[in-house]
């Protein structure tokens, strides 16, 4: 198992040694909003908060529909996911390699069960605060003007069956060239309202948390920890 030199992952020290300095940008439920459509709920049938993302997120993916051409949209597959979900999220994965790779090390199963999903207790065995606990990432995907998703080269919701992560990386070269232009569509106009894109995840966009500070060489992350807002 390699990882990308290219790619810092999403726990890496160099982006947990970023402080956090919160702005109190409040967390706002873009459920019944008329403008960005939302997915069913992800992960588990009764996940009520995914719609749940700091309002000047929302106000950026906005924007970011605003440069889409026309007949594509956006739509939310997941924004807010508490702590207790992400934790069961990393450890379903990390056994889904340990499965498949008894023979790696702990670190090795750790850093590549990170490529999909951030750990809630880092490789130390510190705590941490995944981007989506802070309110600051969003998982989209796009829709044609029939509302229905355009090639991607894999759904979000299918993120646990690509074993190797070669699909989802969003530079893959295992997909096809119209999922390739749909992901550079995406991904023009997220860059262009603020985002960062976690490199291994083509659906993953952020902004304000310490992955995008890193990405952005800013000297703090702007949210940290949401779960006393969660209404």
């Amino acid at each position: 198992m390699e990882v990308s030199q290219s790619i810092v992952l999403i726990a890496a020290p160099e982006v947990l040694a970023i402080p956090v300095v919160e702005n109190h940008n409040p967390l706002i439920d873009i459920k019944g909003n008329n403008r960005i459509l939302i997915g069913p709920s992800p992960e588990i049938p009764d996940n009520t908060d995914y719609t749940q993302m700091r309002e000047e997120v929302f106000h950026r993916l906005l924007n970011a529909q605003s440069l889409l051409p026309a007949g594509l949209q956006f739509c939310l597959y997941e924004a807010y996911r508490s702590l207790d979900l992400q934790k069961a999220l990393f450890d379903e994965r990390y056994e889904q390699l340990l499965a498949l790779h008894p023979d790696w090390s702990h670190e090795e199963r750790f850093n590549e069960t990170m490529k999909l999903i951030s750990p809630v207790i880092n490789l130390d065995g510190t705590k941490n605060v995944p981007p989506h606990g802070t309110g600051a990432a969003i998982d989209v995907y796009l829709l044609d003007e029939s509302g229905k998703p355009v090639d991607m080269g894999i759904h979000p919701k299918d993120w646990m069956t690509d074993i190797d992560a070669h699909i989802s990386t969003t530079n893959s070269r295992s997909i096809s060239e119209k999922a390739r232009a749909n992901r550079d569509i995406m991904s023009r106009a997220l860059s262009s309202a603020g985002f960062v894109n976690y490199p291994t995840e083509y659906w993953h966009w952020s902004y304000g948390d310490r992955y995008w500070a890193f990405m952005t060489g800013q000297s703090h992350a702007c949210y940290g920890c949401v779960s006393s807002l969660i209404r």
